[in-house]
């Protein structure tokens, strides 16, 4: 008996040496072309320009881009945790908000005809064109950047969770009018979570467009200094020429947006994987 159990216990350790064998080796295999990709082009751009000697001010190499970003350490670093954390906040009231209103909207035909053609109005407006009033009446700073961020993320969270809420299937809403459940049980326990995918969506869409929202923002409503953020830093490199450092900056705006987007991406294949086809796939 001994030498059975003894003989199964290596037999599932082994069986799970091979399977973060093989995961690790499907990570490998997803990998090595995104960055085989990212090292040629980055060659390319680097000898490229050594060899036509294009001059830093006008199309840095990525050594000069590094250097600049090495040289701005701490205030590279400050920046981007400052639109880091508008960002989140912009996201967060976005999802809140956004949701609220798709539920509320969800739940009469009338409210929705009524209200929502007003959300789509309020997306087609140019958020620089309503940023100085926003400027007006919140100030400049936290505030005003946090709910242009919020107004650049709401519309797709609104937008996909309606649309979710109003594609549950109609025998699955006919039986639970059989069984006698009200209006908010077959919300709560059908609507949303039939609506789950779309609400993934809608947060992959509202969490690259947060960051997108606080650097616009930070154009016209943030302030400088130590405070200020990437969207400051931008302006402040461009004015100066400071070519390397602005590159430096931009790319870290797009890091922190591809890292939102993963993060999400994450999240949604936690909520999806065990039942939806989609994230099902994804992991397979």
């Amino acid at each position: 008996m001994a030498h059975e159990a003894a003989a199964r216990l290596d037999g599932r350790s082994e069986s799970a040496t091979i399977r973060k064998s093989a995961s690790g080796s499907r990570l490998l295999r997803s990998l090595f072309p995104p960055l085989a990709a990212f090292v040629v082009f980055a060659a390319i751009w680097q000898f490229g320009l050594v060899l036509l000697g294009t001059p830093a001010y006008l199309l840095p190499k990525p050594t000069d881009i590094a250097a600049a970003a090495a040289e701005n350490a701490d205030n590279l670093l400050s920046s981007v945790w400052t639109t880091a954390y508008e960002s989140l906040l912009g996201f967060l009231l976005s999802i809140v908000i956004g949701v609220a209103f798709a539920i509320l909207l969800a739940t009469s035909r009338l409210i929705e005809k009524s209200i929502y053609p007003y959300a789509i109005i309020l997306q087609t407006i140019p958020i620089v064109a309503i940023a100085p009033i926003i400027v007006i009446w919140f100030g400049a700073g936290l505030n005003a950047v946090v709910i242009i961020a919020f107004l650049i993320g709401f519309f797709p969270m609104l937008s996909n969770t309606l649309i979710g809420l109003n594609s549950t299937d109609q025998n699955l809403r006919n039986l639970f009018y059989l069984y006698d459940a009200g209006k908010w049980q077959t919300m709560w326990r059908l609507r949303i979570p039939a609506a789950l995918p779309y609400m993934v969506g809608g947060l992959k869409i509202s969490a690259s467009l947060s960051v997108v929202g606080s650097i616009v923002g930070e154009y016209v409503a943030g302030i400088g200094g130590g405070n200020g953020g990437l969207g400051f830093a931008i302006t402040s490199a461009a004015i100066r020429l400071q070519t390397p450092y602005l590159f430096a900056c931009g790319l870290s705006a797009s890091a922190l947006g591809i890292v939102f987007f993963l993060i999400v991406n994450q999240i949604s294949k936690w909520l999806l994987s065990s039942w939806h086809e989609s994230a099902m796939r994804t992991e397979n």
